[in-house]
């Protein structure tokens, strides 16, 4: 009896130890994980899952959370949210507007008269070969010819357009002869977002 119950025993081990363990099936990737994946067939040159014929970010950076349009979300506005940009560049020692940056003005003036929450930024710069001991005063005026444009020709509430001076102090470019023009603007930005 103690011989069968010794069989029994090293049978039943035996059998535990062989058995199968359960079959687990593959990992799957959960729906909500926003996954990039490429088909062959359909280009995708930034690789983020939005073909490129529909794509309105390209080059979206790897890891970063778009929506359906391939834009990254921090990039994304509200129905009614915009942000644009303006710049006018000037004649040395000159204040006075280009008439080639009248259009583009025009088209600040017209959506700050449409979005009346909008408000305007206007930063003026000067090359260093126009720097004298007031180098404030020519960005200054620059500035605000911009703002008494926005206020005569769009009827822009002054409160709606803040202006800085900054100088010669941020260059974006050499102060060269050839290149100092680049340093006399303006730069301004529109917008109606926080």
């Amino acid at each position: 009896m103690k011989r069968y119950r010794i069989l029994l025993l090293t049978t039943f081990i035996t059998l535990v130890g062989c058995q199968t363990t359960e079959i687990i099936p593959p990992k799957t990737i959960p729906q909500y994980e926003n996954i990039r994946t490429m088909q062959v067939d359909i280009p995708d040159s930034d690789g983020d899952g939005v073909p490129d014929d529909i794509d309105q970010c390209p080059a979206t950076p790897w890891n970063v959370v778009i929506d359906e349009r391939g834009c990254p979300h921090s990039l994304l506005f509200g129905e009614n949210e915009f942000m644009m940009e303006a710049r006018a560049y000037y004649a040395e020692n000159s204040s006075e507007i280009k008439s080639e940056y009248y259009e583009q003005l025009d088209n600040a003036g017209k959506k700050m008269q449409d979005h009346l929450d909008a408000v305007m930024c206007v930063e003026g710069h000067i090359s260093k070969r126009e720097e004298t001991s007031a180098k404030q005063t020519l960005s200054r005026y620059r500035v605000e010819g911009i703002k008494n444009y926005m206020i005569i020709k769009h009827n822009i509430d002054p409160d709606r357009i803040n202006t800085v001076y900054y100088g010669s102090e941020r260059p974006i470019a050499t102060n060269d002869a050839e290149n100092s023009w680049l340093n006399q603007r303006i730069y301004a930005l529109i917008s109606n977002v926080e």
